[in-house]
């Protein structure tokens, strides 16, 4: 949708195919960084998503039996966007919804999802998109993939996911219930069970992410519910009373499967995969949303110069690709050192206190929160491609 909305501005059309017919579904990781807030805050949604309900978060830590190991204090960054924003993915959907729906130029299918890419003399001409009401074809200069990590659009098109399980862990999401007072803090908890990420979600809940080994899920999932709930309580004990009280069954929880993975290549003639569709990462570190923002801003000005030129070779597309693999291979060494700060090894928990206190009060750390928080600072908006004299509805 933010690509959607950077096209219409500049005066292009735009089919949206969203397979869901309502957007007020279960999302889960829904941290913003600041370089993603300045994006949408440049692109007037920002306001009217945070007033759908928003908690802002002062600091990142990592507490280890009760102590402070690494404490990213978001408040001394720059600002105007110096917190981390705990934000229903539901509410930056609306917000930019809102303003596509603005524009003449813009076709929203929603309930329909994309089965078949329509191709003609050798490129990609557009995809049937079916729904309740049937099937239609969307034709089109350039079909975008952006449907995630499991991309129906990169299915269709034979790309390879380029999956890599790179990471030790997998994790399970819940929510208990604030009653009143929530964090201000985004927390990892390390103790004598698995660690869990935690932080303050609308309305008024805790958003846990309690990480198991990766593939493990089914050996504990078989063991039951209260065997669950009883490892859950060792790993944060101060949550006991909510999570014996709340957690009823499975259905409560949500397993995600955590891998990295980067296409094999991202753009076709007449195709281009963005976001977790071409590269997908970790939930540690809260990239992904922010990520997939910065991929719309920078294929923006490729997407213009490809409609102006009558030119969709993959050549013209590929460049976006070319231009962002270096990020994307910093950000996965980075949640890679990341993960690994989560093991549960002999060695790495006798290790892990020394090294973090160490490394906390380096350069390093500091210019690391920088790339966490903003990504590539040099990703701008290319607004000098928006018309004056877009059409807009009403």
């Amino acid at each position: 949708m933010t690509l959607a909305l950077l096209l219409l501005r500049s005066g292009a059309s735009v089919a949206l195919v969203e397979r869901s017919r309502s957007l007020d579904r279960q999302f889960r990781g829904d941290i913003l960084q600041p370089g993603g807030m300045r994006i949408l805050e440049e692109l007037g949604v920002l306001r009217a998503a945070r007033e759908r309900g928003s908690y802002e978060h002062d600091k990142f830590q990592h507490i280890e039996r009760g102590r402070v190991l690494i404490e990213n204090n978001y408040r001394r960054l720059p600002g105007p966007f110096n917190c981390l924003l705990s934000i229903p993915q539901l509410h930056i959907l609306e917000a930019l919804l809102e303003r596509c729906q603005e524009h003449d130029r813009f076709t929203y299918l929603g309930g329909s999802r994309a089965t078949q890419l329509i191709a003609e003399g050798g490129r990609v001409r557009g995809a049937i998109a079916e729904g309740r009401d049937g099937g239609r074809s969307v034709r089109a200069h350039c079909v975008i993939g952006a449907d995630g990590r499991y991309s129906k659009v990169r299915q269709l098109a034979d790309i390879a996911s380029g999956r890599q399980d790179s990471f030790g862990q997998d994790i399970m999401w819940f929510k208990l219930p604030a009653y009143g007072s929530v964090p201000r803090e985004v927390r990892v908890f390390r103790g004598t069970g698995n660690p869990v990420i935690a932080y303050a979600s609308v309305p008024d809940s805790i958003q846990f992410g309690w990480t198991l080994r990766h593939g493990g899920y089914k050996d504990i999932a078989g063991r039951g519910i209260d065997y669950i709930k009883s490892q859950l309580i060792v790993a944060i004990p101060q949550y006991a009373e909510l999570i014996i009280n709340e957690i009823k069954s499975l259905a409560d929880l949500t397993l995600l499967d955590v891998f990295s993975a980067c296409a094999s290549e991202w753009a076709r003639d007449g195709l281009v995969l963005i976001g977790d569709s071409a590269h997908t990462h970790s939930p540690i570190g809260g990239q992904g949303i922010n990520l997939a923002i910065q991929d719309a801003v920078m294929v923006h000005p490729i997407l213009m110069a490809s409609l102006q030129e009558n030119n969709a070779s993959s050549d013209l597309l590929g460049r976006f690709m070319t231009q962002r693999l270096r990020d994307i291979g910093r950000m996965r060494k980075l949640q890679m050192m990341q993960g690994k700060m989560l093991s549960t090894g002999r060695v790495a928990t006798f290790l892990r206190p020394a090294a973090t206190a160490l490394a906390a009060h380096s350069p390093v750390h500091r210019k690391l929160l920088h790339t966490l928080a903003f990504g590539n600072k040099n990703v701008k908006i290319s607004s000098d491609l928006f018309t004056a004299d877009f059409s807009t509805k009403g």
